[in-house]
């Protein structure tokens, strides 16, 4: 190509110069490269888990920011509430893509509802619970609760691994704050199944505090993952929303927790929890 008084330039040399000129082809707009803060690791880790319910802000403006919120901590098994499944496919898509975190994905949908998922009339999207998690899962049950107080509520639950062993996880939303009386039937319906198992991960919104009577079936079956949140209510319980209430946990059944650690995100009122776990070899998953 010739420019000017005959002078010739090479075409990579033209190439360069339109994309200084022009910037790169890549849009803008992209939210999230595979940057995360230092001592992120990078893997999954086997031992870890973590639940956090996703929504307010809710939609999927926010699920770049999500997912790089869970690569910050790579656990081995992610349990989500207010989930809706499209959202959950492209955080998961944005794990693989962004982040090389592979995750396979079960959904707990309770709810169809074109106003909370979008989708169209005749198919609207699914809502409810997902569980993430780097080995497979095997044995789910999706079950809805009889009453879900003023939303479909339930209760999700796989075999999966975590530290290596066989382990039933359990990821669960109860009704909100103010019916007291709903979710005392539903933790009857949780702990009745929870308690079939000698091993058990119960993650979930349980949209009660520790001291709350109707929590009492769960702490006749596990503890909390914080070592100084129990139903006595003399503890100082870290908090797990952004009204400076706990209403998320990791109950565990024969798991001994390692460490607790609640991290504040913008991506939803409720902050994110993980834990470190150390599963027995000498009991079954059940």
């Amino acid at each position: 190509m010739v420019f000017g008084r005959g002078v010739r330039w090479p075409a990579g040399i033209l190439i360069l110069v339109c994309v200084v000129i022009l910037g790169p082809s890549a849009p803008s707009s992209a939210p999230y490269t595979r940057a995360l803060p230092a001592g992120a690791p990078g893997r999954v880790v086997p031992n870890r888990v973590m639940t956090w319910n996703i929504c307010n802000p809710c939609g999927s403006g926010h699920n770049a920011g999500r997912a790089a919120e869970i690569a910050t901590y790579a656990p081995q098994v992610v349990g989500l509430q207010e989930a809706c499944v499209s959202d959950v496919e492209k955080i998961r898509d944005y794990l693989e893509s962004l982040y090389g975190l592979v995750y396979h994905v079960e959904y707990g949908a309770v709810l169809r509802k074109l106003g909370r998922c979008g989708g169209v009339p005749w198919r609207p999207g699914a809502y409810g619970q997902a569980l993430l998690s780097a080995a497979p899962m095997t044995q789910r049950r999706n079950v809805e609760f009889p009453d879900g107080g003023s939303e479909d509520r339930g209760y999700l639950a796989v075999t999966t691994q975590v530290d290596g062993r066989s382990v039933r996880v359990f990821n669960t939303h109860l009704a909100e704050r103010r019916q007291e009386g709903v979710r005392a039937r539903q933790i009857g319906v949780l702990a009745a199944e929870v308690g079939r198992y000698d091993r058990a991960i119960v993650l979930g919104d349980f949209n009660a505090r520790p001291y709350s009577p109707e929590l009492g079936p769960m702490w006749a079956l596990a503890t909390d993952t914080d070592p100084q949140c129990r139903p006595s209510g003399f503890g100082i319980c870290e908090t797990t929303t952004d009204w400076q209430a706990k209403f998320d946990y990791v109950f565990l059944r024969d798991v001994v927790a390692l460490g607790h650690h609640v991290r504040h995100t913008p991506h939803s009122d409720h902050d994110l929890l993980y834990t470190d776990l150390d599963v027995p070899a000498d009991s079954a998953a059940g």
